[in-house]
């Protein structure tokens, strides 16, 4: 009894003490400040083209997570710069961030809440 107890006891220090890989989310100011910040950044929209044209981030490729070559277009960016994905409201974004950092990219960042949350926090957008 002891020895299972002593068991599940390492089990959950093992689990605990491995920091979680992959993307980092952050808030809209936090997304803005990197941005303005870091010259290196690959800066990807995983929106549709037409979601694109209606309003996007300035300086951001648009990728649409679901066409056929996302995953080649992937493959071609530089595993050691900074890759900032984000989306209409973070859930197409958040797919993108972990495919990434499945793929080995050390630094992913996905903002929170995606565009809509980008808007709401006053930030501007260009169409």
């Amino acid at each position: 009894m002891h020895y299972l107890y002593f068991t599940l006891l390492m089990f959950g220090f093992s689990c605990t003490a491995v920091p979680a890989q992959g993307a980092k989310k952050l808030a809209p100011e936090a997304f803005a400040a990197m941005l303005q910040t870091d010259t290196t950044i690959q800066f990807i929209d995983v929106r549709t083209p037409e979601e694109y044209r209606d309003g996007h981030i300035a300086g951001s490729l648009n990728w649409n997570i679901h066409a056929a070559d996302f995953s080649q277009k992937m493959a071609g960016l530089d595993k050691k710069k900074p890759v900032m994905v984000y989306c209409a409201v973070g859930g197409r974004s958040g797919n993108a961030a972990r495919r990434f950092s499945e793929l080995g990219f050390e630094q992913v960042y996905d903002l929170e809440g995606g565009i809509k949350a980008w808007i709401a926090a006053g930030k501007p957008v260009e169409k």
